[in-house]
């Protein structure tokens, strides 16, 4: 067995002896973002390496992501989310609407410039609204945030029995929309004490937490049939029956 299959062994053996026996919750609904460096032979993907002294996953490389808060709804866009991102984040049942739709493509970008500096906006026409909290540095900047260069890559929901649950989208950008950079956001101290491009298949991918590797695998052989599409399927990764289940969005 490789190193890669070995480490990916011990982190589904750790998944399947998580605690499940805790109450039902609701999912709530969460994004991820996936950067993708697509400039050499072999694309990479932007991790971050978390503090060893953090509760969850300590040590472990990890994605920006979280849960969608009230604010995501609220705040200005320099583009609208295109009408197939919109129709792809709709899918599946009962339908998102639009507003919801919205809110979780500008959580994965808040998200993104929040645990690792880096922003994906467009500076605004006329005068910048005041932004405060987690948005101040996209106002700073000249710039709203532009969830225009987004694609959905898959949608997952926490098992139940589990202490946290998130309904999750996973999204992915081109590095190339990175336009803005806040300093000093990763340091030794910080959630997030390193980041780190890797290439897809690379031993550090290994050691992420099961359900992501599963993204990444989609990432991958969506990668690997050329530039991203909205019309690809989008897989949708939930648990029936003790079992984990894999349909499509439609």
């Amino acid at each position: 067995m490789t190193d890669i299959a070995q480490v990916a062994e011990k982190a589904k053996v750790h998944e399947e002896k998580e605690a499940d026996h805790h109450p039902y919750f609701r999912p709530r609904d969460a994004a991820t973002l996936i950067l993708v460096d697509r400039s050499g032979a072999i694309p990479k993907v932007l991790v971050g390496k978390r503090h060893d002294k953090v509760v969850f996953m300590p040590g472990k490389f990890v994605f920006p992501g979280g849960r969608v808060d009230k604010a995501d709804y609220r705040v200005p866009c320099a583009a609208p989310i295109t009408a197939e991102l919109e129709a792809n984040l709709a899918k599946g049942s009962p339908k998102t609407p639009a507003s919801r739709a919205k809110s979780l493509a500008i959580a994965a970008i808040r998200e993104a410039c929040e645990e690792t500096g880096l922003c994906l906006g467009r500076k605004a026409e006329g005068k910048v609204p005041k932004l405060d909290g987690p948005w101040k540095p996209f106002a700073d900047a000249g710039l709203l945030p532009d969830p225009s260069g987004l694609f959905l890559i898959a949608r997952a929901i926490t098992p139940p029995g589990r202490v946290k649950r998130f309904d999750t989208r996973f999204f992915t950008a081109d590095a190339s929309a990175i336009t803005h950079r806040v300093e000093g956001v990763i340091h030794a101290d910080a959630e997030l004490v390193e980041l780190v491009w890797v290439e897809l298949g690379s031993k550090p991918l290994a050691d992420l937490h099961p359900m992501t590797r599963n993204v990444l695998n989609e990432l991958d052989t969506r990668l690997a049939t050329g530039p991203l599409r909205h019309d690809a399927p989008v897989p949708f990764f939930h648990f029936y029956g003790g079992k984990m289940q894999k349909d499509v969005l439609s």
